[in-house]
């Protein structure tokens, strides 16, 4: 059974998804609303010497890489893989989908494991710099994001056979979070 996905970042355009699919398209919206507030919460912490807002933001990033870990894995360990059959993992969208990953995961670290040696104070650039990261991932995540639900995600619909999907959903609800 397919569902209609509507992307309203590019232009509203229609993707037929299958059910596997269609659920990793789906986690983007929620995932991408943490985004905006851990967003927003990073601009307000640069600049300002409030700490209570570096530690919300603290709390918040947690949070969010706990919601983001069982996505990528879904992603990371049953569709990429899937494609790579066909496209390979070395050059092209999946190693490309799989830098970004690496790179959102590895900002999204180096905040908390900042945050981490403060020891209950930060200078206004420490702040800044956690702040940074923060930014940094969203930006990263952002971009990848509407990659994946404009090129990749219909990709892939076009490119794996009825049973391929139905392995991905099976694999994918495997995991939980």
């Amino acid at each position: 059974m397919n569902h209609t996905c509507m992307s309203g970042m590019m232009g509203g355009s229609s993707q037929l998804l299958s059910p596997a699919l269609k659920q990793l398209f789906n986690e983007h919206g929620p995932l991408r609303k943490q985004m905006e507030e851990l967003y927003v919460m990073a601009q307000e912490i640069k600049g300002t010497k409030e700490q209570s807002g570096l530690q919300e933001l603290h709390e918040k990033v947690k949070h969010f890489v706990g919601e983001l870990d069982p996505h990528s894995e879904r992603e990371e360990g049953f569709l990429f893989p899937m494609m790579a059959n066909y496209i390979g993992r070395e050059t092209g969208p999946i190693a490309v989908m799989e830098y970004e990953h690496d790179q959102a995961k590895m900002n999204l670290q180096l905040f908390l494991d900042g945050y981490s040696s403060l020891a209950g104070h930060a200078d206004q650039a420490k702040m800044d710099e956690l702040a940074g990261y923060a930014i940094q991932a969203y930006m990263i995540l952002t971009d990848h994001f509407m990659k994946e639900e404009n090129v990749l995600f219909p990709m892939a619909e076009k490119m794996l056979s009825e049973q391929e999907k139905e392995t991905l959903l099976e694999e994918i609800n495997k995991i939980k979070g």
